[in-house]
């Protein structure tokens, strides 16, 4: 097992990630800030693994609260839903909210969390590469909207997060590998070391591999953990960790969410910046070519699909939540492992950007 320190001021909090940690009673109730919880988990991981936690809680007072699955239920009425329980179950401010799955049920949980009674404590207990990685660290929490994506929602730190990485082996391959969308990030973005290891060790990973899981996972909380005590509310640097959501994120909301899943579109994402860095003159071509090998080894889309192009998600770009004063931003490469948040991006490089890669560049 290894644990990384979240050291924000007041709210730190640890990240322990091992396999077999759902089983581990000692670490569980220790996420639950005094004797009652309510579990937030969905329609698919709840019969995986909510046995499990519901044996490590004992006779800690908790109930279910079961989500549908999908990212089209991250919302406004899935949020009622984890608050119906709560008030059915007589949760007071003393009650924490256990949530057990991937990025929908924690930003879902998450936020129900933050706005119940003006705040009560919560624990993330992720399920997917995805949540793992990314969602289920700093704090974010939120719903889509219509108009866009995440457009609602709270900071609110957890009370902790247990990552239990045997959980993998019941996640769909498709899920997993859309997980290395956001682990790509992080390599191609913060840690040119990583993307290495990465090449070396992509087909451990997709096996899931426990060793393998349990360090790319624990690094990949490290790089984000650094940057949310940097920056807790995104005020500047933390905008670095969105390397591959503008894009993205228009993508999934011109797909219509759910098209898509969060990490194919990050991914596309990730190429498309990598594409539009080389136009700029920030990054070298080979290097473009190495993060969209390991993207196309992990199966994962290099361009948008046919019919989505420049058009359709250029008057997205502006809803991002990372715009100011209605003009969008982009997170860009200044070689590997350095980022840069820069304001909108000259025509040129939206045309690299949007431009298919050669062929052999998805060779391994």
């Amino acid at each position: 097992m290894l644990s990384v320190e979240v050291a924000l001021p007041a709210r730190a909090y640890r990240i322990d990630v091992g396999a077999g940690l759902l089983d581990d009673a000692v670490r569980v109730r220790a996420l639950v800030a005094h004797r009652s919880a309510l579990v937030v988990t969905d329609a698919e991981v709840g019969p995986l693994h909510g046995g499990r936690l519901g044996r490590s809680l004992g006779d800690l007072g908790h109930r279910l609260c079961e989500l549908p699955a999908g990212e089209r239920h991250k919302s406004l009425a899935s949020v009622e839903r984890v608050w119906d329980a709560l008030a059915d179950g007589g949760f007071g401010r003393d009650a924490t909210v256990l949530a057990l799955g991937g990025g929908v049920v924690g930003d879902v949980a998450g936020f129900a969390a933050a706005s119940w009674q003006r705040g009560i404590a919560f624990s993330q207990l992720p399920t997917s590469l995805l949540a793992m990685v990314d969602s289920s660290v700093g704090g974010k929490t939120g719903i889509n909207r219509a108009s866009a994506k995440n457009a609602v929602g709270a900071f609110h730190q957890p009370r902790g997060v247990l990552i239990d990485v045997a959980t993998l082996a019941t996640l769909d391959p498709a899920e997993l590998r859309a997980g290395l969308g956001e682990v790509i990030k992080y390599a191609a973005g913060f840690d040119a070391g990583l993307l290495t290891t990465l090449e070396r060790d992509l087909d451990a990973l997709l096996a899931g591999e426990p060793m393998t899981c349990v360090a790319v996972v624990a690094r990949c909380c490290e790089l984000k953990a650094a940057v949310v005590v940097a920056d807790e509310r995104e005020a500047g640097p933390r905008a670095l960790l969105n390397l591959g959501h503008t894009f993205g994120h228009a993508l999934e909301q011109a797909l219509g969410y759910g098209r898509w899943r969060h990490g194919e579109a990050i991914a596309c994402g990730v190429a498309m910046a990598a594409r539009a860095s080389v136009a700029l003159g920030t990054l070298a071509a080979a290097d473009a070519a190495r993060i969209e090998r390991l993207i196309a080894r992990a199966g994962l889309p290099l361009a948008p699909p046919a019919g989505i192009g420049r058009a359709e998600l250029e008057p997205l770009f502006a809803r991002d939540k990372k715009a100011r004063d209605g003009a969008p931003r982009f997170v860009v490469l200044h070689g590997l492992g350095r980022a840069e948040v820069v304001s909108g991006l000259p025509p040129a490089a939206l045309d690299a950007a949007f431009r298919a890669p050669e062929p052999a560049v998805g060779a391994a």
